[in-house]
């Protein structure tokens, strides 16, 4: 893993671990000091708090499950190679990227359970700039591979 990404994940969780302990122990508080509408709020940020933990440790499952399979498929020699054209920007040509597309979604279509092509078709998806459709082709990719997904 990138050190800059760890960097990021360490401060995501760092972060994550102060608004819960301190947020959490004031929802606590309120639950017991008060009434129905301190007691009301106190409920609603514990439950918000439970909810960023649950959505944290989905997203480190995503991201890990299909860090594997990108290894796994780097390992094979299977990647497809990033010859795509850029802009000065440096972003992907859209034609070209568009063209890169429709040759992994025939690839999906002529396989449809073969996690590779989910995984390649991820890719182009997000070489597209279709990040929506990306995340579910990924999620394709990790359910053929037996891979835990949960993350709609």
């Amino acid at each position: 893993m990138p050190r800059a990404v760890l960097t990021q994940l360490v401060l995501l969780l760092v972060l994550l671990a102060f608004y819960v302990l301190t947020l959490g122990w004031r929802g606590v508080a309120l639950l017991v000091e008060g009434g129905p509408a301190l007691r009301a709020i106190g409920a609603a940020i514990l439950v918000v708090g439970a909810i960023g933990v649950w959505v944290t440790v989905q997203e480190l499952r995503f991201g890990a499950g299909t860090a594997r399979l990108g290894r796994a498929l780097a390992a094979e020699g299977g990647l497809p190679v990033d010859d795509l054209p850029r802009t000065p920007a440096g972003r992907i040509d859209r034609a070209a990227a568009d063209t890169a597309f429709a040759r992994h979604a025939e690839e999906t279509r002529d396989r449809p359970g073969d996690w590779r092509a989910w995984y390649r078709l991820a890719l182009a998806y997000d070489a597209a700039g279709d990040r929506r459709r990306a995340r579910a082709a990924a999620r394709a990719a990790l359910r053929l591979a037996g891979a835990p997904d949960k993350v709609d």
